[in-house]
This record gives structure tokens, sequence and C-alpha cells, in this order.
């Protein structure tokens, strides 16, 4: 029996699953992993916890499974995108705390970098808007520092997303590469010629040596040195998380569309081997390249979803357990009374992208109570994938059904609201973790034991669909007041 290693880390986590050959989850491990804010905006973590949560989830997910490391053939790995770390070539040792996908302090250098006139230059090459979400300006801001600056120029410093610095750890610095899916999401990578840019890295300040050989999502990425976990085993897959859940949804037509709703909610529909270029606020971006061959995507950002649930458990103390809130609206059966929160805690992604926005909670009245703003906030999620649909549909991109993911998914409530606002078929497949069986599928791919990617299609399985059935004046009253909320918060 061939099993595999997934490693999936998050924002929020990092865990890993060992899978057989037939992508059946046969052990899990997982750790939470702590965000800092040290200012406004601004959002870093301690790449030492990172990586320790990698380890200890993975030895956990090896234990749970009984299977010994002899049997585990090949890791694949999946991570958060965008995120940035820097490190020391000769030493492997993080120059400082990751700077995290959600972060925004490097609004005034995308301020810059427009009033420069690169925003065409960008959407070109990249496929993407300026804004801090995204991997540039956040080295930019790092090689702003002179000691880091300095160690660039020697030719001693690595700049990766998590995927990067991982392979580096893994291999004991042997490797320092990354997959086409993550190095589309960094704005510094040209999509056209799959390749980095010679103009943005100029125009940027960065040095070609720092960053890492730009791979396959499938491909041999070094072996993991047996000290990690028991033996040396290949690193045959990397890909982004949200690439990662497309092909772990089985997306490998054109049109098909996958939403997750993890930390933050992200919808790709796959475009095929032509790129699209969005006139609505989406982003185009690789949705995954196999055999040098690239598949494209139109996506579809929203950097609040699950830390939505989060602040109302961790900070509002509103709920004691996430899985509360679909209890909660099955009670007052939906009805906020007019209560509509906006969860723009790190301003707004697409289509908006309004990094100044913060959050906001309104139409309150003395009759408004914890229920009514636990059930706004998760009416929240939905809206703004409306919100993305919407984008699509202005782009003419053809919509009939959509598959989603994550952990919000698990809420019944939530997936037919999502229903009813979009106006669309939601199916919920059976395994609802799916960015972990993409780099599973991936890495299976490389070793054989899958054939090809309409066997792996094959291999997805459908939970229950849900129908939308809200009666139209009150979708539309509904979407109504929630533009009104959103336009408040510019």
């Amino acid at each position: 029996m061939a099993c595999v290693l997934a490693i999936d880390q998050g924002t929020s986590s990092s865990r890993a699953i060992v899978f057989d050959e037939d992508l059946r989850p046969l052990g899990l491990g997982q750790r939470s992993l702590p965000s800092i804010y040290p200012h406004d905006g601004w959002v870093e973590q301690d790449p030492h916890t990172l990586w320790k949560s990698v380890l200890e989830s993975g030895r956990e997910a090896i234990a749970q499974s009984k299977v010994p490391p002899s049997k585990i053939e090949a890791i694949g790995i999946t991570n958060q995108r965008e995120t940035s770390i820097i490190w020391d070539a000769n030493t492997s040792e993080p120059c400082c705390n990751a700077i995290v996908w959600q972060d925004r302090r490097t609004a005034e250098i995308c301020e810059q970098v427009q009033s420069d006139g690169l925003e065409e230059l960008v959407a070109s090459q990249t496929g993407l808007v300026i804004d801090p979400y995204f991997s540039s300006t956040k080295l930019k801001w790092l090689l702003d520092n002179p000691t880091f600056r300095g160690l660039a120029e020697r030719g001693d410093l690595r700049w990766g997303t998590v995927d990067s610095f991982l392979v580096w750890r893994l291999t004991k610095g042997r490797i320092h590469a990354t997959d086409a899916t993550n190095a589309s999401r960094t704005q510094l990578f040209d999509i056209n010629q799959n390749q980095w840019s010679a103009e943005l890295l100029k125009y940027f300040g960065i040095p070609r040596s720092t960053l890492p050989k730009v791979m396959n999502s499938m491909d041999t990425f070094g072996v993991a040195d047996s000290k990690w976990f028991g033996r040396e085993i290949p690193i045959l897959s990397v890909v982004g998380d949200q690439q990662s859940a497309l092909v772990g949804q089985g997306c490998f037509e054109s049109g098909m569309t996958k939403t997750t709703y993890g930390t933050g909610c992200f919808l790709i529909t796959n475009t095929g081997k032509h790129r699209f270029d969005s006139t609505a606020g989406l982003l185009s971006t690789i949705a995954y390249r196999l055999n040098d061959q690239t598949t494209f995507g139109v996506e579809g950002s929203i950097f609040n979803a699950g830390t939505s649930i989060k602040w109302l458990r961790d900070k509002l103390k509103f709920i004691n357990a996430a899985t509360e809130s679909e209890a909660i609206a099955t009670k007052i059966e939906g009805n906020t009374k007019g209560v509509y929160v906006v969860p723009a805690f790190t301003g707004l992604g697409a289509p908006h992208w309004k990094p100044h926005a913060r959050a906001l909670v309104c139409g309150l009245t003395l009759d408004s109570g914890d229920d009514e703003i636990v059930v706004a906030t998760l009416k929240s999620v939905a809206f703004q994938t409306a919100d993305l649909l919407a984008a699509i549909r202005q782009d003419r991109i053809p919509l009939s059904k959509m598959r989603v993911d994550g952990g919000m998914v698990r809420n019944s409530w939530f997936c037919q609201f999502l229903s009813d606002v979009t106006e669309l078929t939601v199916d919920r497949p059976m395994n609802v973790e799916t960015t972990s069986t993409g780099a599973a599928t991936l890495a299976l791919l490389g070793l054989g034991q899958i054939g090809d990617l309409a066997e792996a299609a094959r291999m997805w399985s459908l939970d229950e669909s849900f129908h939308p059935t809200m009666d139209t004046d009150l979708r539309i009253g509904e979407i109504r007041g929630w533009t009104e909320a959103v336009r408040r918060t510019f």
C-alpha cells in the first residue's frame, strides 16, 4: 500500500494527513498557529512556531495512521499563499517574523506603485491588482531594512512564501523552490512567460538571488531529510492552498468553480489553457501547472471568513464554539432585524480592493442582541461570495453550480443561505477538507498511483446539494442592505 503525507500549512493552523492510494485519510495531526498583531493592520507569524507546528502535525498524523514511515512514499505540500518569509542562506535562520497575507502595512507603498503608473504592467504580467495582499510590496518593505538589504546584495538572503520555507527546511537547505501557483500570487511572476518579471524585480529593487526556482505543481522538490519523519521522503507536489482545493474538488474542466471557506474565502473558476482577464475586479491566476502546461483560473479573494466567526468567539464571547452559529441562525430563522456586519478587519478584497476599509456593525436598535450580530456575521460571508459571483457574471463567465469546502460549510444553514443569495446550486462534498486532498492527489499523480486528472476527478463524491428557495423580493432586500453597509466602510 502506497501512502502519502499531505502537509497543509494554513493561516490558523498546520495540519497533516496521511492518505492511502485511494485518497482515504488514515491519520490526522493538527496544531494551531497564532498570529501577532503589532500595529493596526499588521499581521505576523513566528516562523519558528510555524515550522514546529508542521513537524508536530506531520509526526502526529503518521503515528495516528499506524503506517510505518517506510510506507510513506511521498510528501505533498499546500500552504497559505502570499505570506512572506526571509532567512539567512548560511544558517537557515529566519531574519524576522513572517508578514502574513492579511497584513496591510504596505498600503502606502501600493499607492506609490499606482502613482508611478505601474498598474497596467502589473496587471498584464501578473494578472493581479495592486494591493498589500500580495508579496511584492511585503518583500520591498523588508528590503528597506539596511541589514536585510545588505544580506540580499551579498547573495546571503533567501525569500519565499511558506512553501519555499518548508521545502528549504525539509531538505536542510538543499532546495530553494516554489511552484507556479504560489509564484503567481507574489506579483513578481510573469504568468504569460512563466518566469520572474525582470521589470518588476528592477522596480521593487529585488535581487534575483533571493528568489526561489519556479517549478510545476507536481514535480520533484528534493527529499525531506530522515530526521523529520523517520525516513527520507521525496517531496512530489507543492501547490497554493486555494489551487490545491480546486484540485481536491476535481475542478479540472473549464468553467468549474470551487469556493473555500477557511480563514478567508477564496473562489476560483477554472478557465482552461487560456488566461482570462477580468474587468470586474477579479484576478487572473495560475490554477495549476503540470508537465510544463499551465491551466489558468479567475479568482476572487475575501480576506475574512472563518476569522469573523473566531472574532465572535474569542473577542466578543458571543459563542463558545463556531458550531453554535448554526443553531442560533436556525433559532432566529436568519432574521437579523436589519443588522449587518461587514468584516473588513484587514480591508476589503475582491471585487472592491479597499485596503483602508475597516469592519463595521450597522442597523442596531434596542431590539438587537448577540444572536442578531452572530447571524449577521455568518451571513456576511455569503454576501461577500455573492459579490464575487456578481463580478464573475459581469465578466460573462458561465456558472451553473459551485462546489464548496472548508470548515464553515459543515454548517448546513450557511450552505442553504449561500445558495439563496447567490441563486446557485451549492454542492458540498463528502470530504470538505479538500485542500489537503489536492496536495495528496498531486503527490499520488507523481508516484503514478493515480493515472491522470480524469481518474482524480472520479474520486470526488457528493454529500449534499443545496438549491435556492428564498423569495426573490426578500433576496433583493437582503442584498440591497448589504450593499449599503459595504458602501459605509469606504
